[in-house]
């Protein structure tokens, strides 16, 4: 029965990515070793985090939330975005292409690095626990997250972007910096439970994947 449920989280987590790499013409373009490249530069971006943070943010000890202090942590996320942009800088092709290399390159070594030992050492447990299905749910937000990191950074990267759609693209990716720290706000003051939490993290990504969508097509379509 352990391994079983192991079996699920893992086909829950893994598969989206996987099915993402096939459908979404990559395997085409025998991106893989791009996405590995994707990756390490993943680690490395989160080691300067790491480092960075434990160097000027050390962590809170005290009862009250420190909303000030998980702010400046939060801002650190500004890293995903330069490392986001270093990933396609490095990659030619089309647009899509490279969003796509550099989101699940980023997204999968974040699956790998994140939740990999803890699906297999937890999910294979004596004790059924829903907190690894709600891991390997919340993988899957973090893809489309990265997804729609990535093709910010691309549009704000564009030299030939008209100006009335930088506006518009700086909100949305101030509001993808941000996201973690405000849904972790809003969680601690409202006290939400565990699946109540996914929800709002999957709403609040959604929103933000269609609204990254429309202005996408909308600067596509301009400049085309």
């Amino acid at each position: 029965m352990t391994l079983f449920h192991f079996g699920n989280c893992f086909a829950l987590a893994y598969f989206p990515y996987f099915i993402t790499y096939k459908c979404s013409g990559l395997s085409e373009y025998n991106a893989f070793w791009k996405c590995v490249q994707a990756g390490v530069t993943y680690l490395f971006v989160q080691l300067c985090k790491m480092l960075f943070l434990a160097t000027f943010f050390p962590t809170w000890e005290g009862g009250i939330y420190d909303f000030i202090g998980e702010f400046m942590k939060a801002s650190v996320d500004v890293a995903d975005l330069i490392g986001l942009n270093l990933v396609m800088s490095r990659n030619a092709g089309k647009g899509e292409y490279k969003i796509m290399v550099a989101a699940l390159g980023w997204a999968t070594a974040e699956l790998i690095m994140s939740r990999c030992i803890p699906l297999w050492v937890g999910a294979r447990g004596i004790e059924f626990d829903w907190k690894y299905i709600q891991m390997s749910i919340d993988s899957n937000i973090s893809l489309v997250h990265y997804i729609v990191a990535s093709a910010q950074v691309w549009m704000i990267t564009r030299y030939d972007l008209y100006h009335t759609f930088r506006p518009a693209v700086l909100l949305l990716m101030l509001l993808s910096v941000y996201k973690a720290f405000v849904m972790e706000t809003f969680v601690h003051l409202c006290s939400l439970g565990s699946w109540t939490a996914l929800l709002a993290r999957a709403v609040v990504t959604g929103l933000l994947a269609l609204s990254t969508l429309a202005l996408y097509v909308a600067v596509v379509n301009v400049h085309s």
